[in-house]
Parts: structure tokens; sequence; C-alpha cells
């Protein structure tokens, strides 16, 4: 047990967690999900980034929910965002998306940005 919270505590901070055996995203399918993110308007409610903003959409980069949660959500929203059906976006597409959610910068520490 110790080993395997050692394995899961180096891949984290190696930034390369790998969920149920799939390989890490493509460079393909996080441009494709950057494609996707600006064309079905996502940037309008959570920025450009994913960063989000106080008057419109949550943060929802670069720690998006994991791909289940986050394909649910998207089909079944709450509160003021509209739902994403399979004829919007597949769930292939919401996948890239979330690739390029994954991809973004972390953000600056706060310690960064003090005067």
């Amino acid at each position: 047990m110790l080993t395997f919270m050692k394995t899961i505590a180096v891949a984290l901070l190696a930034g390369a967690v790998v969920v149920a055996g799939q390989a890490p995203p493509s460079a393909d399918s996080v441009e494709n999900g950057r494609k996707l993110y600006a064309k079905n308007g996502c940037a309008e409610c959570h920025g450009l980034e994913g960063q989000g903003a106080p008057t419109s959409g949550p943060r929802i980069g670069p720690n998006p929910l994991p791909i289940a949660a986050f394909i649910k959500y998207v089909r079944a929203p709450k509160n003021q965002m509209p739902p994403y059906t399979g004829k919007v976006m597949s769930d292939q597409e919401l996948t890239d998306v979330r690739a390029f959610l994954a991809a973004r910068p972390k953000p600056a520490a706060a310690t960064v940005l003090a005067p």
C-alpha cells in the first residue's frame, strides 16, 4: 500500500497522471480541443484559457474534472450554462476540449503577483 501511495505521489508531482491506463492526450487532441473550445462558445464565459471570470463562468482549467464527470456536467449543467448535447459536441470532442483545458499552464502563485 505504501508503494502504491508513493507511486501516486510521484505521478502527481510529475504531472503525469494517466487515468485507467489511458495514454496522455496527443498534441493533435489538445489543438482540436482548443478549436472546439473557441468554436462552441466555451471561451465566451470561461475565458480563452479556461481561467473563468467572476461575472460569467468559473475556472475550468488547468485542472478540469475527470473526463466522465466533465462529460456528465456538460451534458446536463446546472445554473446558466446551456447543455451541450451529443449533437453539439460528441464525447470524443468533449474529451479533446478537456485535453486542451488540462494542458493549460497553471496560474502564477499569488505571492508572485503581490507588491
